[in-house]
């Protein structure tokens, strides 16, 4: 299940993303999207969670929740 989630602080890593996941199942894999002229996070990213039951779990539990000083866009499948 590959999760879109939005609205993440600019100063927010893979690692950062992979541990609020993780707390919810396993994840294969976290791209953060970065801007190729400054360098810096795009401020969302795509999260593979290995089961989908454990994707929801994720989407119910970091809906909105506070993620680096910012509320996080519902995370939604992609």
């Amino acid at each position: 299940m590959k999760l879109y989630v939005g609205n993440l602080s600019f100063d927010s890593t893979e690692n950062d993303i992979q541990d609020a996941f993780e707390k919810h199942g396993k994840v294969g894999e976290v791209a953060l999207m970065m801007d190729r002229m400054t360098g810096r996070s795009r401020g969302f990213a795509f999260v593979t969670m290995a089961n989908p039951a454990e994707g929801a779990a994720a989407v119910a539990a970091l809906n909105g929740k506070d993620f680096g000083g910012r509320a996080l866009i519902k995370p939604s499948q992609f």
